[in-house]
């Protein structure tokens, strides 16, 4: 009988299953094939992760906002934060309650404990809120619930800037190309920062109101009810069927001073009679303004950086654009940028600049190359200190191993969903 053939290892028994698995591959001629598939997959894993600056963590964050109008801060603490504060925390998982009660109203953010899942979260408040409606206090306004997420944060942001149109253009423009980039797949919330909109101003004259026997708290019902549009039924005649809409929708000024608000010794009372309509832009929420130069590092502390003398200061809006749970920041910004170039030249006149001021996709994928880049210089320096120290064969083994059980880690990321962030690498 002819020995059984040795082993590099000696017995495998003597290590357990470790050196049953050594065994087993170390004279396989699959070996080779298993750590090619695997730094191949390893790969593919890398092309295919989504990239992101954080990881997503699921820490629920619900905001509950109340409004009691004319309300001082103490009432609405004592009648509405401490009752409130007193219900939610019945609810499972809650871990903290921040609550800010201010005049003529109340926001409080629950925060679930760590891992809670958003939409178990969501119906539990919902439940327990509307659950205890009867016991909202006279004059209190039911409460609006707002969910809040790690990707609520903007991943891209745009400017458009020019110095030859003014705020309220440029907010229209913007509010068609914001009405284009919806259509993205990808793409979550979008926000219009600054500019100026378009709005229908009607100023009241007081002593033209009380001479017809009106009063300021009458005009705004009856706003409502004329700037609707509404399906009255039908009308069948002759095989035929009518469509009867009755109703219509504000289209200009001229529009909204034809508004009957009453009769007043025999004759009607239009809202032109008594009140100044314009239209107009409305005053700007947001300022925004698109410099070019340096900035100013002498500037005073109290004050905000001011430019250097000379630098040019252009009307601009800004569009920020978050993505969608689980979507690659680095793909959707591609997107979206693709999706603004296509535009230029069509719905983008010209003489429109379109600056990028923020950019998460890019940020996010030069941070994962980095690291993946020192994760590869580190496993090349161990190599080479081994190849000095115990020999070639040894820093062969380091060479293959760390990026095999790397690549396996990698895939074992995307298959189960995770991202490509600087906390999971």
């Amino acid at each position: 009988m002819s020995a059984p053939a040795s082993s590099p290892f000696g017995d495998p028994a003597r290590y357990g299953f470790a050196g049953r698995m050594a065994s087993i591959f170390i004279d396989s001629k699959l070996t080779p094939i298993v750590v090619a598939a695997s730094l191949l997959l390893g790969f593919f894993s890398i092309l295919m992760l989504p990239r992101e600056e954080e990881p997503q963590i699921k820490v629920p964050m619900i905001d509950v906002m109340v409004a009691m109008p004319g309300a001082t801060a103490a009432e609405v603490e004592n009648r509405v934060t401490r009752p409130m504060e007193k219900l939610l925390w019945e609810i499972a998982g809650v871990e903290y309650l921040y609550s800010t009660a201010s005049p003529g109203g109340n926001m409080t953010i629950v925060r679930f404990k760590v891992g809670t899942d958003m939409e178990a979260a969501l119906v539990r408040l919902n439940q327990k809120l509307q659950g205890n409606f009867d016991r909202i206090p006279l004059g209190v306004t039911p409460p609006l619930v707002k969910p809040r997420t790690i990707d609520d944060v903007p991943i891209l942001a745009l400017t458009l800037h020019s110095a030859r149109y003014d705020h309220a253009t440029l907010h229209r423009l913007t509010t068609q190309i914001d009405d284009a980039i919806k259509q993205i797949p990808q793409v979550a919330e979008t926000t219009v920062i600054g500019g100026q909109p378009r709005e229908i101003r009607v100023q009241l004259d007081p002593s033209k109101l009380a001479s017809r026997n009106l009063s300021p708290g009458y005009i705004g019902p009856m706003l409502q009810q004329a700037n609707a549009q509404t399906h009255a039924g039908a009308q069948a005649f002759d095989n035929r069927e009518t469509l009867l809409q009755v109703g219509t929708f504000f289209r200009n000024a001229r529009d909204v001073g034809a508004v009957v608000l009453g009769v007043h010794e025999g004759r009607p009372v239009y809202l032109r009679d008594v009140a100044q309509i314009l239209d107009a832009q409305a005053e700007p929420a947001d300022h925004v303004l698109f410099g070019v130069g340096r900035a100013d590092l002498n500037a005073s502390k109290t004050g905000p950086a001011a430019a250097t003398p000379g630098a040019a200061e252009e009307a601009a809006v800004t569009l920020s654009v978050a993505k969608r749970p689980g979507a690659n920041a680095v793909d959707v910004v591609t997107d979206v940028i693709a999706k603004v170039e296509a535009l230029k030249g069509t719905l983008i006149p010209a003489d429109i600049g379109v600056s990028v001021t923020r950019d998460y996709g890019a940020t996010a994928s030069e941070k994962s190359n980095e690291l993946l880049l020192h994760m590869g210089l580190a496993v090349f320096g161990v190599a080479i200190l081994i190849l000095l120290f115990l020999g070639w064969r040894e820093s062969l083994v380091v060479m293959l191993a760390i990026p095999v059980t790397l690549g396996l880690t990698l895939l074992v990321f995307y298959l189960y969903g995770y991202t490509l962030n600087r906390i999971t690498l």
